[in-house]
């Protein structure tokens, strides 16, 4: 089939021979020298300490300088430098298993808190721009934050225009929560060029925290408890270390950070789904996290919903392993992902309830893939067919949420005080 055949047979809606579907997709570009795929990551301790992980071409070094940034260019004049570790392994990725780059990671510590900080990353020689970020307060300080549910398909062509009207909305965000299914296919380096073309520089300049999703993971249908988080993720992110210790396959993705008066939990739905053991270490350690929380604030987010807005998909091993202790202590919000439509309602120990009455359970999707709605009972509102982007205020006296369309119309609204 020639090129104009091709395009008029995709005009006239005609079938395309198997050949032309099945055509060889280019090569995959190699990473660069230049510095690619910037963004930052919170720590354990935002208000001291900032993470940055990108990638560059094989062999190339990882250094960051880093000032705290004035109004003049001055400084540019005497940074402090940093040299990142460096994980130049081989990773192969769908497109070809012999693909490599140099994947760099590093922690700026000793920050001075509620201060604006420029740093830039390179080998040396080739630069990124200089990019700024602000740490957080030690007080419990307002703020706002954004939540994403799954990006995963059409990311750069169609997920994309969610997550800019979000920054167009809250550009000041302290930091943008992803509810895991970033990407379809764990291991397509395509893919994830897509994810961090979809956000450029506003990765670099907020910090960027997803938890996993089913399609961050390796598939492995015969022993499905076995399967593993891609090897993507921690070469790509540097997220906290902070998860429980006895459960070596949630490094980074079970986490938790505090944040001006929030206390910010990602739980690896994947793991609690799926493996016995690792379900009951990570409940004894919400157990202990969640008993000795100093905030006023408790926001979870993980990506199997306990409570879905899809008729068909349910998850009782999460909600029987999480929902007792979200009740126990007073969770305040729930961020889901996973079921590619809008649901949001309150639920207490004895089922659906007021709000405030019981913990706020969300359910969202950024990207253009969608599925059947009908939540039942317990969703106060929902949305079909609808990509969606939430910006949640935090303050002192109360947690607000805001979720809205894709084009920036108001689609829910819920105010939470403490009960």
């Amino acid at each position: 089939m020639t090129l104009r055949s091709l395009a008029g047979a995709l005009l006239l809606g005609a079938a395309i021979p198997a050949a032309a579907q099945d055509a060889p997709q280019p090569p995959l570009a190699p990473a660069t020298v230049q510095p690619e795929r910037i963004v930052l990551n919170l720590t354990t301790d935002p208000a001291t300490e900032m993470a940055v992980t990108w990638r560059s071409a094989p062999g190339s070094a990882g250094i960051v300088q880093y000032a705290r940034a004035t109004n003049s260019p001055d400084f540019v004049k005497a940074p402090m430098t940093l040299t990142a570790t460096t994980d130049d392994a081989t990773l192969p990725v769908r497109e070809n298993p012999a693909f490599r780059a140099a994947y760099h990671s590093a922690v700026l510590k000793g920050l001075e808190p509620g201060t604006v900080y420029a740093y830039r990353v390179g080998d040396g020689t080739h630069w990124s721009e200089w990019f700024q970020f602000r740490t957080a307060r030690k007080d419990a300080a307002p703020f706002r934050f954004i939540y994403m549910g799954d990006m995963q398909n059409q990311i750069l062509s169609e997920a994309s225009r969610t997550l800019r009207m979000a920054f167009r909305q809250a550009g000041d965000a302290a930091f943008t929560i992803h509810a895991g299914d970033l990407v379809n296919r764990h291991d397509s380096d395509a893919e994830w060029g897509e994810w961090f073309g979809a956000g450029g520089f506003l990765y670099a300049q907020t910090p960027q925290m997803p938890t996993p999703g089913n399609h961050e993971y390796v598939k492995d249908e015969a022993a499905r408890a076995g399967s593993s988080i891609t090897g993507q993720w921690r070469r790509q992110f540097t997220l906290p270390d902070d998860g429980p210790a006895d459960v070596p396959a949630g490094r980074e993705t079970n986490w938790y950070t505090d944040y001006q008066g929030l206390r910010l939990i990602s739980i690896d739905s994947m793991q609690v789904d799926r493996d016995e053991t690792a379900r009951a270490s990570i409940v004894a350690w919400l157990d202990k996290l969640l008993a000795n929380n100093p905030n006023r604030w408790t926001v979870m987010f993980l990506h199997f919903p306990l409570f879905s807005s899809e008729p068909g998909r349910d998850n009782p091993k999460v909600r029987a392993a999480l929902k007792p202790l979200i009740d126990k202590y007073h969770v305040d919000l729930v961020l889901q992902g996973h079921d590619h439509g809008y649901a949001r309602g309150a639920i207490g120990p004895n089922g659906p309830s007021a709000d405030n009455a019981g913990a706020t359970y969300a359910v969202s999707v950024a990207g253009p893939k969608m599925y059947e709605v009908k939540p039942g009972p317990w969703a106060r509102k929902s949305a079909s067919r609808t990509q969606a982007y939430q910006v949640i205020e935090v303050t002192p006296k109360a947690l607000t949420y805001r979720a809205y369309t894709a084009t920036g119309e108001p689609l829910d609204f819920v105010r939470l005080k403490k009960r």
